[in-house]
């Protein structure tokens, strides 16, 4: 936090620079000379402002912790576990698991800001993924902390960058604590770096400052799931744990490109062109009914890993109206 405090206090140093270079630039006499030196320095005395206003909003937002640890204690039954072990299997392994993703326990290490071309935002710093196994950060974390981790995405010492804007918040109390209950009966496993993120200011400006898009707000509620079942609703809750959510949009219609992500489908439109059995089979494989493989960024894995009636049930959702 010291550096990006001292990143953001040579940003304001060059502001003040820019608005005097505009304040000398108003004091010129020829209006040949003084167009021009005002266009420049105050354009760029614009957008520093712009910049410094919501890096110094994206400071704040990183560092509060509005959200209080609930006061809970986990039992960890068998039942519990056998839960929690399928919905991190689902939400959680493809980012925490072993190997980038590929394989339990969850012992974290991707840097989710690392990747190629467009998907590379190593530019904006490091957020490498934490080990939760009783190895990692469960060692030092209460029961209430990991809860408020996932409903609220904020850690132990302020805001969690991916997490945050994750729709995990929406699970069920119920749901949440089964998670909680298989992350402590892991296998410890040690690693170097325990993750954490580790954000220049031009990562705390893209994801913090709400320039972008907006940050969720807490909710405070208890949270109840729908009843299990091939209905639509229960499918909705599907595609929360699922993190379909996330990438297609809230009602899963697909999203728009923004200035740092491309543009996601509309995976109602596929749905709808093919049977129940088709589309568990393609999210079984990563290959559509005709052949043609699913894009690459689209993470099918995941969806590999649910049960037949928690496709079906996702199916059933995607084919309602939204």
């Amino acid at each position: 936090m010291t550096g990006l405090l001292l990143s953001y206090l040579v940003l304001l140093a060059v502001l003040v620079l820019f608005g005097w270079l505009t304040f000398r630039a108003w004091r010129i006499q020829r209006w040949l000379f003084k167009i021009p030196a005002l266009l420049v320095t105050g354009l760029l005395t614009l957008i520093l402002g712009l910049v410094s206003f919501f890096a110094g909003k994206g400071l704040l937002v990183m560092a509060r912790v509005p959200a209080p640890v609930p006061d809970i204690t986990i039992a960890g039954t068998p039942e519990q576990i056998a839960r929690g072990e399928y919905l991190a299997n689902v939400a959680c392994r493809d980012c925490h698991g072993a190997n980038d993703g590929k394989n339990m326990p969850l012992s974290g290490g991707l840097d989710l800001m690392a990747g190629e071309g467009a998907e590379d935002f190593s530019f904006a710093g490091s957020a490498v993924t934490a080990n939760l196994t009783p190895g990692g950060i469960l060692a030092d974390r209460t029961d209430g902390e990991l809860f408020r981790a996932i409903r609220y995405g904020y850690g132990k010492y302020g805001r969690l960058g991916m997490m945050a804007s994750l729709p995990y918040r929406e699970l069920s109390d119920e749901d949440t604590q089964a998670i909680i209950a298989f992350l402590r009966s892991q296998e410890p496993v040690t690693t170097p770096t325990n993750g954490g993120d580790q954000l220049n200011l031009i990562g705390v400006f893209l994801f913090y400052s709400e320039a972008f898009f907006p940050l969720p707000e807490n909710n405070d509620s208890a949270i109840s799931a729908p009843p299990q079942g091939t209905t639509a609703d229960y499918g909705k809750y599907v595609a929360t744990f699922g993190e379909c959510r996330g990438c297609h949009g809230p009602e899963m219609t697909g999203t728009e490109a923004t200035a740092i992500s491309p543009a996601v489908p509309n995976p109602r439109l596929f749905a709808g062109a093919v049977t129940l059995d088709e589309f568990i089979q393609t999210m079984r494989t990563g290959v559509r009914p005709n052949g043609v493989a699913l894009a690459d960024f689209m993470p099918w894995v995941n969806a590999s890993r649910m049960s037949d009636a928690d496709l079906a049930a996702l199916y059933a959702y995607l084919t309602s109206t939204p």
